[in-house]
């Protein structure tokens, strides 16, 4: 039996939303609202959108239509809303902080829901006047910075879609995003400072248009003062625009089921799936899980440690700013320049919940970042966990070591295309190790076998029973790839792609993916995507990528590569493929290793067979090779692990003894 190690208090019950959420709803348990839900999602959503008082332009008459079939489905059918609209007429009176940021040098910023009500319309004046009107797409390729929000809060003002790019990205990256989204304007920056040093984001920008021929404009935000590039006709400056305008633009009335924001999601193969989704979806759905499963009220600061490219960044500035609490916004990273960064961050803001990785819980356990007596973390009541699966140590030196094991360690897993969670805690259940305590409210999750049937107590694939409010409204002009992802392998079931348990004691888990999508320090990542930079590099014939278990990133990139004839192996050759991927898909996704083979494993129609390159290197069970076409390709990757492995044991046999 798994034995829980958090118990709610009496003042987190008593304190609780989703406790009077119950009591609204006429329900006596977690477990009786959960079933409901379950059985019928048009009662559980309309309940919640009442109970978080979402504001109608225009009310719904129908609040589920299936008309269309499951992978379709649509809630608020017939209602009008605007999410910006909503926040700004509910919280746009109050002079309490709506936006804190604070950026890697140290520079803060504050914003009150007054300040938004005058900023969010003059800046969507901004954006009309150059050209954008609702529908438009807008790619908005910025740091954490208090402009990003106000921007990605104007675009739904107007009615247009935003378009989040991560700031870390290359070129050739922001590119692809930007060309299949036929974005007319860029958002970007001069540059941000980084651990420190510079990043050149306009420059990275410009590097990327000259192969957007659909973006008319480019809104450059000053944030260092960086001397940089300028194409009069196109580019201007955030603030000098801004300062012309005195009075900004009323609401756009848009459609509940308008499209508001296009993000981007890579998988295994392929480009990149632009993710649709509605004015009364992912707003509401990151409102509702921040209320029912961290419990964020009006006097809340949430802190996540996230970027707008990652779905984290749009649900942390939408879902708070919705519930009227503070959304903190943080530049730079939790180690820099001091290893206490973030304990600093928590005591200076007053932070009551904190969302981050395991991966940079990892990073402070290696530099021994713990939190000293000096740093006053009496605020923080809630830790927040996404992005990927704990392992039990990391686990247990947040809880205990900085939490004290009096904070609750919400995990919470879901991605991109839901808007939000599938399976999570909240701060009202018994919590265990590395745990979930099941489905997100409102989430009909199941787990099942091969066969589609329900399984308890042995590893199954994570589904997804009932639409949700938050889900996503198919990938950008790409319907059918949308359907076979999610709803192909079995009728009316949305497949994750999770290998996910639940135990005996009814705790969930989700063990990793299971497809071959790579995620790299908590970044999901396509294999393609990797391998067609490495094969851009003239050397290059053909390459596969995989993840690696990494002791802080979680997975680390490994790249294979065939050589065109004529080229030799040389660690300056893998190098200047390394350099060739982080410079086009940014510096986080830098390979660990470029390994040079004669072959890669491939099926009898030539398709690379990731699966197997990675079991094979890692010296893991090969499992069914009845597909596999050259079997002497797999031998190769099963000396070449197995020499790596020998190295990093002598070296670290090396490494103990001096």
């Amino acid at each position: 039996m798994t034995r829980p190690v958090w118990l709610p208090s009496t003042s987190e019950l008593e304190r609780s939303r989703l406790r009077r959420f119950l009591e609204h709803t006429g329900c006596h348990t977690l477990a009786e609202l959960r079933a409901g839900a379950a059985e019928n999602p048009a009662w559980y959503w309309e309940a919640a959108v009442r109970d978080l008082g979402i504001r109608w332009q225009r009310p719904p008459s129908t609040i589920l239509d299936l008309s269309r079939g499951f992978p379709w489905a649509t809630f608020f059918p017939d209602a009008q809303y605007n999410h910006v609209a909503d926040l700004i007429t509910r919280w746009g009176q109050s002079d309490r902080p709506a936006l804190l940021w604070e950026g890697d040098d140290g520079t803060l910023a504050v914003v009150t829901y007054r300040d938004l009500s005058s900023l969010v319309p003059r800046v969507a004046t901004v954006l009309a006047e150059l050209g954008v009107t609702a529908g438009d797409r807008v790619g908005i390729f910025l740091p954490m910075l208090p402009e990003t929000a106000l921007v990605t809060l104007a675009l739904g003002w107007l009615g247009a879609i935003a378009v989040p790019i991560f700031s870390g990205f290359g070129p050739e990256a922001v590119a692809t995003r930007l060309q299949d989204a036929e974005a007319s304007l860029l958002v970007t920056a001069d540059a941000f400072p980084r651990r420190g040093q510079l990043v050149r984001l306009k420059e990275i920008a410009d590097r990327a248009l000259v192969h957007c021929s659909t973006i008319r404009h480019v809104l450059v935000v000053r944030r260092t003062g960086t001397e940089i590039p300028w194409s009069p006709n196109r580019d201007h400056w955030w603030h000098e625009l801004l300062e012309g305008v005195r009075v900004g633009t009323a609401p756009t009335l848009t459609d509940a089921t308008s499209p508001y924001m296009l993000i981007y999601t890579s998988g295994t193969t392929g480009r990149p799936k632009g993710t649709v989704h509605v004015q009364a979806g992912f707003p509401i759905k990151a409102a509702h899980d921040l209320a029912y499963c961290f419990d964020v009220q009006t006097d809340d600061r949430v802190l996540w440690l996230t970027d707008l490219g990652w779905m984290m960044g749009p649900w942390l500035i939408q879902g708070t700013l919705l519930l009227g609490a503070t959304a903190v916004l943080y530049e730079g990273v939790p180690d820099w320049p001091t290893g206490d960064r973030l304990w600093q961050l928590i005591a200076q803001h007053r932070i009551t919940v904190l969302g981050l990785t395991p991966t940079v819980v990892r990073a402070l356990m290696a530099r021994n970042a713990a939190p000293q007596k000096w740093h006053d973390l009496s605020s923080l009541r809630v830790f927040g966990s996404t992005g990927e699966p704990w392992n039990p140590t990391p686990w247990w030196w947040l809880f205990e070591t900085v939490g004290g094991r009096l904070r609750p360690i919400i995990n919470y897993s879901g991605g991109t295309e839901i808007g939000g969670g599938i399976v999570g805690c909240t701060t009202i259940e018994p919590q265990a190790p590395c745990a979930f305590t099941g489905p997100v409210p409102g989430m009909a999750a199941d787990i099942v076998d091969e066969s589609g049937r329900s399984v308890r107590g042995q590893v199954g694939e994570l589904v997804i029973r009932q639409p949700w409010v938050g889900m996503t409204a198919g990938f950008w002009r790409d319907p059918d790839r949308y359907k076979a992802t999610y709803w192909s392998r079995w009728p009316n079931l949305w497949v994750h792609g999770d290998w996910a348990l639940l135990d005996e004691s009814g705790f969930w888990y989700i063990l990793g993916r299971s497809d071959d999508t790579l995620k790299i320090a908590g970044k999901r990542l396509g294999p393609a995507e990797v391998e067609s930079v490495a094969v851009a590099h003239p050397a290059v014939q053909e390459a596969a990528a995989i993840g690696i278990p990494d002791p802080v990133k979680g997975q680390a990139l490994v790249v294979f590569c065939i050589l065109r004839r004529g080229y030799e192996p040389s660690e300056q050759l893998a190098r200047e493929i390394q350099e060739l991927i982080a410079r086009d898909l940014g510096k986080p996704l830098r390979p660990q290793r470029v390994h040079f083979v004669r072959d890669l494993p491939r099926t009898r129609n030539a398709k690379i067979m990731r699966r197997l390159v990675r079991a094979a290197y890692l010296g893991l069970d090969l499992g069914d090779l009845s597909a596999l076409e050259n079997p002497a390709a797999v031998d190769e990757l099963i000396v070449l692990g197995s020499a790596i492995r020998t190295e990093t044991v002598a070296q670290d046999e090396a490494e103990r003894g001096n």
